[in-house]
């Protein structure tokens, strides 16, 4: 069993609000680059805290022109680090990875690649020996430079997707299309978006290794600014966090409105999961309240809604929009395997995250037999129809957004059970067809 009942989890912890000043909580340029400088790639920075100590190794700083082509955690003789813990960062060369940056985070037999270059993404992770990732077409990360967002009528995300966790947003998510924006002062401002938009494509500016908890905890930290002239200005800082004793993969983000202006928000995880875990008769489940087809596609098979065929030739995706009862703090969604011996679980506070998608798209596997687990603060609707439906956050000036997730696996029959009894819910209410509020009504 890799991640324990008695790990440090989110049972553990208690939510705070989603958005508040970024004053109130902000780890921006300011708070990981402390006036006068002192935080230089090459140097390691101990930070006084209550009780312990906060050692901090830069990786990349742009603003200062300084960054780390490679590093090894196990080499750095002034970072005092529980063995079980380690961290390595590389730099890919030759095709469509050229220059993409790639840092492992390891505790104990868990392994996690990061991708700075790709939006602070996760690509894959092992448990054991147990892949947690899946296996896309697109075999290798692809460089942002070589993904033209507008491609195939903007759908040219897809020509970089191939991570286990992938952001959407920050400005909208969802697929392409015209959007048709009213403006305060009356008008309406018309622009173009593409699938899933910008964060994914956008690489980080600042990257840091942070030590803690005497040596026993270890998190890497990324920014990455989606910005634009006569545009929003918003900044996602992410924190990756693994700790002794524990195979739980711990991430919290953090976005901020750095423009003068009101930003919307859009943010959803894309977290997808293949073989072994995925495959005929794996299934999913949760403490959902109400589960929705997102179109006729997905209806046609409602019935079945959270089991899995195997590779299937010709297979069309079925999606479909769930929520939670507006009491629970917190909820974890799983991916149950075939024989009920191995699960993942996406474990978050809805109240941050108050939508979850089920993504099912069992093609052949050559061409990507995968399942996603999407946690959000909207459905991947239209931004339009999201705005309608008034799923579309607003941040104000130097206000931010907060969110917590916990990627979780299990490895045995006993913790897969245990992970199901805790899981818990009732029968969801299962809609025929596509339902307002959730999707745009069948016509």
């Amino acid at each position: 069993m890799c991640a324990g009942v008695d790990g440090v989890g989110l049972g553990c912890i208690r939510f705070g609000r989603s958005v508040q000043s970024a004053k109130a909580f902000r780890r921006g340029v300011a708070a990981l680059s402390p006036p006068g400088g002192n935080e230089l790639a090459g140097e390691t920075v101990a930070v006084e805290e209550p009780a312990m100590t906060v050692q901090k190794r830069v990786l990349t700083d742009v603003r200062a022109g300084r960054w780390l082509d490679e590093y090894d955690s196990a080499a750095d003789q002034t970072l005092l680090i529980d063995d079980s813990l380690r961290v390595r960062k590389r730099r890919l060369y030759g095709g469509k990875s050229d220059g993409v940056d790639v840092i492992v985070l390891q505790s104990g037999t868990l392994s996690v690649w990061l991708l700075p270059t790709r939006g602070m993404g996760v690509w894959k992770a092992l448990c054991g020996d147990v892949d947690l990732s899946w296996q896309s077409p697109v075999e290798f990360p692809v460089h942002p430079a070589l993904v033209d967002l507008q491609d195939r009528g903007g759908l040219g995300w897809l020509n970089g997707f191939n991570e286990l966790l992938c952001r959407c947003g920050l400005s909208f998510n969802g697929p392409p299309g015209v959007d048709r924006r009213p403006l305060p002062g009356g008008g309406v401002a018309e622009s173009t978006v593409t699938l899933h938009g910008r964060i994914a494509n956008i690489p980080a500016h600042h990257v840091e290794i942070e030590v803690g908890g005497l040596g026993e905890e270890v998190s890497v930290i990324g920014m990455v600014e989606e910005a634009s002239m006569f545009g929003p200005r918003m900044q996602l800082s992410a924190r990756y966090t693994v700790r002794k004793g524990s195979e739980v993969l711990e991430i919290e983000d953090e976005v901020v409105n750095l423009g003068g202006q009101p930003a919307e928000l859009e943010l959803l995880y894309h977290i997808n999961l293949g073989p072994p875990l995925l495959g005929h008769g794996a299934r999913v489940v949760g403490p959902f309240r109400t589960v929705c087809p997102r179109d006729v596609r997905a209806a046609e098979d409602v019935a079945t809604w959270n089991e899995y065929r195997g590779p299937t030739p010709g297979y069309a995706e079925q999606v479909y929009f769930m929520d939670f009862d507006a009491e629970q703090e917190a909820v974890e969604p799983l991916l149950i395997d075939p024989r009920g011996q191995r699960a993942f679980g996406v474990r978050f506070d809805p109240r941050q995250l108050p939508c979850f998608t089920l993504w099912k798209n069992t093609q052949l596997e050559a061409d990507g037999y995968v399942t996603g687990l999407e946690p959000a603060t909207n459905y991947p609707n239209f931004i339009g129809f999201e705005r309608e439906q008034g799923r579309v956050r607003i941040l104000q000036p130097g206000d931010a957004f907060q969110c917590r997730l916990e990627l979780r696996p299990y490895l045995s029959e006993q913790a897969v059970a245990e992970a199901v009894e805790r899981s818990g819910g009732e029968q969801p209410r299962v809609l025929s067809a596509p339902t307002l509020p959730y999707a745009p009504a069948a016509t």
